[in-house]
């Protein structure tokens, strides 16, 4: 496909590439972790994987939580309604606050049930429960670090909204720093500090969420005359009972869409866990090179969703419809590129792990089976985020969490424990399910069933 030069996709990567540096950075953050982590050993590895997909589906349900007022959020923007923009941003607080006390609740009382889940696989490399052990203490200081992740999320997402995404990748620049400094110190034992392992990688990750909601939340009131949003923002936090109720109603499907989805994901893990622990830390270092690049497709999809939903905002709709055709085939264009990188650095990146060869076997192949459908996951985000940015949330929750139980986690289930196929030849069939998604979603986008102006509905 010929990439014309068409100022939307500038628009686009105006907003998306302080999005990707961010949340590269962040992941970038887990990466540090994986490859600090991993010289300890295999059962440090597995054990860092385990608690990395159980704190990954609280991450989604905040970012599922968070989205739906968002969308009201980029509309109201783009319609100048600083008072409802304003609403947005405080049912985002009530949102985060009922997640954070749900997710340490869980954590808390059913970390062990859950982290057993990923260890029922044999392995003559693993310990099960050495993992076991330091699985648990990991996750004890990980949660610590939750609360400034929600907050983070409620000022990095708004401050998105309004176009601004500077401030929240360099708040993500300063929490990689200082990941990367108390993980040589603490992992290690470095310059006197306490040899800690696995506590350490997790201590360091929390002063870095620390050091992350700082600056993100202390720049956006130092710059309050241009982010106007602020001023009067906890003059109250009461919320009108028609913008409350009609917001939470198209956020309810979000929520559960990215809670239920991110379950699927740690479920497919399990499932492929049960053919040997060896894959669940195959996976972990696959993963670990995989969510770099991903921010991607991740931050284009998030930048659709914005512009898109200003352009609906502003009443535009055939500009609507024709940008999101064209960003959709731009963002895989992007991400073909992403996966030559990926196949490239497939056999190279695994040797950075103090692990056994069988490890390191399974995550190259499994690093090149997630390339080639890359393609494929771009063109999939920017049509998850037209769909919603129109606020059809109902049908993305249909379209993504719905389908991923009741496709690719009964087939990985069935494939794993009834039938001798290799773990790589199911986990690409999981991945190809994904192109049914792509067709449907083609078909709706074309339909223009999306195409709603939210805030023009009062």
């Amino acid at each position: 496909m010929k990439i014309r030069n068409n100022p939307i996709y500038k628009s686009a990567l105006r907003l998306a590439v302080p999005m990707m540096i961010q949340n590269g950075i962040t992941n970038a953050v887990g990466l540090v972790d994986n490859v600090m982590v991993g010289s300890i050993g295999s059962e440090a590895i597995t054990a860092v994987s385990i608690v990395s997909q159980l704190i990954f589906v609280f991450n989604l349900a905040i970012f599922g939580g968070l989205s739906g007022p968002g969308i009201y959020g980029a509309q109201y923007f783009g319609r100048n309604n600083m008072d409802g923009f304003r609403n947005t941003v405080r049912i985002k607080h009530w949102i985060g606050a009922v997640c954070l006390i749900g997710g340490l609740l869980i954590f808390n009382f059913a970390a062990e049930p859950l982290i057993s889940l990923y260890l029922r696989g044999e392995s003559t490399n693993v310990d099960p429960v050495l993992t076991m052990s330091l699985a648990k203490e990991y996750l004890s200081v990980m949660l610590w670090g939750l609360p400034f992740f929600v907050v983070t999320q409620i000022y990095a997402g708004s401050l998105r909204e309004t176009g601004d995404s500077i401030k929240p990748m360099i708040a993500g620049v300063s929490s990689v720093v200082i990941d990367i400094v108390f993980n040589y110190l603490l992992i290690y034992g470095n310059f006197g500090m306490p040899r800690l392992g696995v506590k350490g990688a997790a201590i360091a990750t929390v002063l870095a969420r620390i050091a992350e909601m700082s600056v993100t939340v202390i720049w956006t009131f130092a710059a309050r005359k241009k982010h106007t949003f602020i001023k009067g923002l906890y003059k109250t936090m009461l919320v009108p009972f028609y913008d409350m109720k009609r917001i939470v109603k198209k956020s309810l499907p979000i929520f559960f869409n990215e809670f239920l989805w991110a379950g699927a994901i740690a479920a497919l893990t399990q499932c492929y866990s049960i053919r040997s622990l060896d894959i669940v830390a195959g996976l972990n270092i696959s993963n670990a090179l995989c969510n770099l690049l991903n921010v991607v497709f991740v931050a284009l999809g998030n930048a659709v969703g914005i512009l898109i939903g200003q352009t609906l905002g502003a009443s535009q709709y055939e500009k609507a419809k024709k940008e999101s055709f064209s960003l959709m085939w731009f963002t895989g264009f992007v991400c073909f590129v992403l996966t030559v990188i990926l196949v490239a650095f497939s056999g190279i990146f695994p040797g950075f792990y103090n692990t056994t060869d069988e490890i390191k076997g399974y995550a190259t192949s499994f690093i090149i089976i997630t390339a080639l459908f890359f393609p494929v996951q771009g063109f999939l985000n920017a049509l998850y985020f037209t769909l919603r940015s129109g606020g059809k949330t109902f049908v993305t929750f249909m379209f993504d969490s719905v389908f991923s139980w009741l496709i690719p986690v009964p087939c990985a289930f069935i494939l794993c424990n009834f039938t001798q196929l290799p773990v790589f030849a199911v986990f690409a069939l999981v991945q190809a399910a994904d192109l049914i998604k792509v067709a449907v979603g083609y078909v709706l986008i074309r339909k223009g069933v999306w195409i709603s102006n939210l805030v023009g509905e009062q």
